[in-house]
């Protein structure tokens, strides 16, 4: 059952929290449209374009730093209560801190399962048209850019088979320098080489030019060539290099089943895809751990009042989102386990959280 003061709390913990967002919101559009605005114009970007590209924004933008409005609306609302004196008569009453602190966990509870399901559902198809229209109307190269590195691809597709590409073109879906190599138990069966293998939308089949397939025997090879052949394939050419931010447009069912197939191609991306899918679930449990450390930072009155609260709060939070960040690029760029670097800053946070607490009980 929820006490008044409970609800009293609670209350105050979502409204600010909303509050926040809703104040920091707008100046990041402010922002980011006084960056823009002269791309925007010089690519006359129609405004329905616009104006969904900055719905999506506002849902990155509120995903992405939804740790610091969190943990600044718990600092703020919290310092209030310390310096009107409302958390002295609260635990004068005799209320122990553990249950002062029973309607800010369950203010987490409720903004964690909001931010998981958002996470899963809701954020990645607007990170993708957040991103579509940066790499569009914002970024030069278009569609190129969006795929990064499409050179020497290597890429094996299934259990057996093994393709290389030494370019492609995502819009003329050409590739070049094609090779197919097939094995069995370990032994190559054939290879299949091109000059360029085109995709053919119509019919779904692939044209190779200057096509040659040679075929292993035990005593001979046999070897096949023509200035051209079509065939069918289980590939796609966009497959071999998927665009830079495809983990992040994939809602969680889909994103689980493209890591899976990415591992069994031996993607090189594969840490990128796995932090993905981890800060989904770490993310949200950040709410607890940052409203932890809120509280016991804000909880005591101190001299510089809410000010030094706020600074507290504020060089805590960055620190937070810095190590989230550096971590994850480590995870991405070396061999640190994606899993430990993305809980890591959780992990270090929840401990400081837990030294905060004991001595704000104090």
């Amino acid at each position: 059952m929820l006490t008044i003061i409970d609800k009293y709390i609670l209350k105050r913990y979502l409204a600010t929290f909303a509050v926040m967002l809703l104040l920091f919101i707008p100046i990041g559009i402010v922002v980011d449209v006084s960056e823009k605005i002269n791309k925007m114009l010089e690519n006359k970007v129609p405004f329905l374009e616009i104006a969904l590209y900055y719905y999506n924004f506002t849902v990155y933008f509120a995903n992405s730093l939804f740790p610091i409005f969190l943990f600044l609306s718990v600092i703020w609302f919290t310092s209030k209560l310390a310096n009107d004196t409302e958390i002295i008569a609260i635990l004068s009453s005799g209320i122990s801190f553990t249950r002062f602190l029973r309607p800010y966990i369950i203010g987490a509870s409720i903004v964690s399962v909001f931010v998981l399901l958002m996470g899963f559902f809701v954020v990645p198809a607007a990170s993708e048209g957040f991103n579509n229209f940066r790499y569009t109307y914002l970024k030069g190269g278009g569609k190129e850019a969006m795929r990064g590195d499409n050179t020497d691809v290597y890429r094996q597709i299934n259990d057996n088979e093994f393709i290389y590409v030494n370019s492609f073109n995502t819009e003329s879906k050409i590739a070049f320098n094609f090779s197919l190599e097939k094995f069995k138990n370990e032994k190559l069966v054939h290879k299949i080489t091109a000059s360029r293998i085109k995709w053919n939308p119509k019919d779904s089949t692939y044209t190779m030019y200057d096509y040659t397939k040679r075929t292993v025997g035990e005593l001979n090879d046999k070897i096949e060539k023509l200035p051209e052949k079509n065939a069918v394939f289980t590939f796609d050419l966009e497959d071999l290099t998927p665009v830079v931010y495809i983990a992040e447009t994939l809602s969680l069912g889909k994103l689980n089943a493209f890591i899976e197939k990415e591992r069994e191609r031996g993607s090189s991306n594969i840490n990128v895809y796995l932090v993905v899918l981890y800060k989904k679930y770490s993310v949200p449990v950040s709410a607890f751990i940052l409203t932890i450390i809120a509280v016991a930072v804000s909880s005591m009155k101190r001299r510089g009042g809410m000010g030094t609260n706020l600074a507290i709060g504020i060089a805590l939070a960055f620190a937070f989102v810095f190590f989230d960040k550096i971590f994850g690029v480590l995870a991405e760029k070396s061999s640190i386990p994606p899993m430990l670097a993305v809980w890591l800053p959780n992990i270090a946070f929840g401990i400081l959280a837990i030294y905060l607490l004991r001595n704000a009980k104090r």
